[in-house]
């Protein structure tokens, strides 16, 4: 099924044959399009179509039963694994094949190269502006139900026809096992696609509340009147799919960077949305050097808004440079920035919580995914009393843990995977190796790394003596645990150290059965957490549930999963209509 969805060596040669003028031709005959799109109107609406009734997707289990999904599994694995694949740059439905690419390693078994990535060049770069731009006015006079039909479509291709495909594009590239993997790039980025289109019938529906007599209100969602520029990260692919897929719905066109450790499953969800019917240059796949693309991208005039999950430092430069050209006239509007960027996330135990669901809990926030998730618990405060129990049952279940290569048929049903490349095993390496020499911190499990096959670093707990050691407030982004045992009676007070902490204010969790307890941490750590949890972990918010996202250096909180993200990428345009004429100017007041 791969083999449909990539150019293989015979149609890469020809792809390369033709001239590079053929872009310029088709970008032109595109405003062209568009142009004669503006005199001939597409078909109005005839109905208000009501959207199909939703659920979330469910989530196939992989038990040792489920023989089928397994071999399928396997298959499509196998696919991806045979030779490397070429991955081009995607720009107005041209697939361009550069001598420069980038190898896309399995992190679980970095030998093995799973793609040549093409790396945009700066022509590249800028004719994918210019695709954007041109694609623009006729997808935003497209209807809204031709728009939501391509992500309800391109939702069910993904739940049927390339379900195992994505998975194995996502296990193999990202390290995460099936699990994992079922929840980000099948159930997940359905349910943002399927979802988004409820939120925006609900948006366009929503329409002043009065009209006078003689006078008929109403309200528009135009798109940005420029492009977006979506940044995407490395390890969710739904994420990837609800930052392209978010403003394009709502009538945006997209240059799209994908992380370098990400190509292969985003380019698969892109020759998707292809099959599903999007056209030509609404997105425009631009792998490449991130700071080229950026600054490319931002110093662009119709450069509009910025959708971005990632590092909290990148994204700070990212807000500079766009505030900057803004104090020096270079965009029409005020670029819209949304970003989701680090945390540092918490789980606080009360006296009262209950220790073993506490325990697997923090378990699963810490170490799923190999705590690669910007709301992975990495910080756990315990009160003294029953911090003996929950370290004996924390520790013995990190022993259990299996670690390995998810997608070696063996290991399939490992628990944890790889990091995701070297520069996340060496940071983290760093942070063990530096724990084992730091006075006021205690390995208490785990501590081991090892790079020889991939890079793979065990589940390790760190206990400090101060809250206020940098353990408790850096990031790290792996899977390294750092807990503080408070006294009981200062419980109320630890909440201050534990929103002090950090400057990030993401997701949190609280466990407690003491109800008083509960209604003191929701109060006191009102700004610590965008989301946060009672008696649950501090990751796994799920779409149309729990809406996510954090404030702080966290990000810009517009809440992915819900109808407040899709507000970002539409400009709202009121309108006014009088049935009346005037008689005379003056006011009733002037009349005698």
């Amino acid at each position: 099924m791969l083999r449909s969805v990539t150019l293989r060596s015979s149609v890469r040669a020809a792809v390369r044959s033709s001239s590079r003028k053929s872009l310029a031709c088709s970008v032109t005959a595109l405003k062209c399009a568009s142009a004669s799109a503006a005199s001939v109107r597409y078909a109005s609406q005839l109905s208000v179509p009501k959207t199909p009734t939703l659920i979330n997707e469910p989530i196939k289990n992989f038990t040792f039963s489920d023989q089928k999904d397994w071999d399928l599994l396997r298959a499509s694995i196998s696919k991806f694994t045979d030779a490397p694949l070429d991955i081009p740059v995607v720009i107005n439905g041209e697939k361009r094949f550069n001598s420069a690419t980038l190898n896309h390693v399995n992190p679980a078994k970095h030998s093995q190269n799973l793609a040549n990535v093409s790396q945009a060049t700066e022509q590249d770069i800028k004719d994918a502006i210019e695709s954007a731009k041109a694609a623009k006015q006729k997808w935003a006079a497209t209807p809204w139900s031709d728009r939501a039909a391509i992500f309800l479509k391109a939702a069910d291709l993904i739940a049927t026809k390339y379900r195992y495909d994505m998975l194995a594009a996502t296990m193999l590239g990202q390290g995460k096992n099936v699990y994992q993997a079922e929840i980000d790039c099948i159930t997940e980025l359905i349910d943002f696609f399927r979802f988004n289109v409820k939120y925006a019938q609900e948006i366009y529906s929503q329409q002043p509340l009065e009209s006078s007599p003689g006078v008929w209100n109403r309200a528009e969602y135009r798109p940005l009147e420029g492009f977006v520029y979506a940044v995407t990260p490395f390890n969710f692919t739904a994420i990837s799919a609800n930052l392209i897929g978010a403003p394009a719905l709502m009538g945006n066109t997209v240059v799209w960077k994908p992380s370098a450790t990400a190509a292969l499953s985003n380019y698969l969800l892109l020759t998707i949305l292809e099959e599903a019917g999007l056209p030509k240059g609404v997105v425009n796949f631009v792998p490449g050097e991130p700071n080229q693309v950026t600054d490319l991208v931002v110093n662009d005039k119709d450069f509009s808004s910025l959708h971005f999950t990632g590092s909290t430092d990148v994204f700070k430069k990212l807000y500079v440079k766009i505030s900057e050209n803004v104090a020096n006239d270079k965009y029409r509007d005020f670029p819209r920035i949304v970003g989701e960027t680090g945390g540092k996330n918490f789980h606080l135990i009360h006296n009262s919580a209950s220790v073993n669901h506490t325990v697997l809990s923090t378990l699963r926030g810490a170490f799923e995914y190999q705590g690669q998730k910007c709301s992975a618990t990495s910080r756990v405060y315990v009160p003294e009393s029953i911090w003996p129990e929950f370290k004996e049952k924390l520790t013995a279940a990190m022993k259990t843990i299996t670690i390995g290569n998810t997608t070696d048929p063996a290991l399939l049903n490992s628990f944890m995977g790889p990091v995701i490349h070297e520069q996340s095993f060496e940071k983290l390496a760093k942070v063990i190796e530096e724990a084992k020499n730091d006075s006021e911190l205690t390995i208490l499990e785990g501590g081991h790394y090892d790079r020889s096959a991939g890079f793979y670093v065990e589940p390790t707990l760190i206990q400090a003596s101060s809250p206020e050691h940098p353990y408790l407030t850096k990031e790290f982004f792996g899977p390294v645990l750092t807990a503080y045992v408070y006294p009981d009676a200062e419980f109320e007070s630890i909440m201050g150290k534990v929103d002090a902490a950090t400057k990030y204010g993401l997701t949190g969790s609280i466990f407690a059965r003491d109800r008083d307890a509960v209604r003191l941490a929701e109060e006191g750590l009102r700004y610590s957490a965008g989301n946060f949890y009672i008696n649950d972990k501090s990751t796994g918010a799920v779409v149309g549930q729990q809406w996510f996202g954090g404030a702080r250096m966290s990000g810009t909180n517009d809440k992915a999963g819900s109808g407040n993200i899709l507000n970002r990428f539409v400009s709202v345009r009121n309108i006014k209509e009088n049935f009346y004429e005037l008689t005379d100017y003056k006011y009733p007041s002037n009349i005698k």
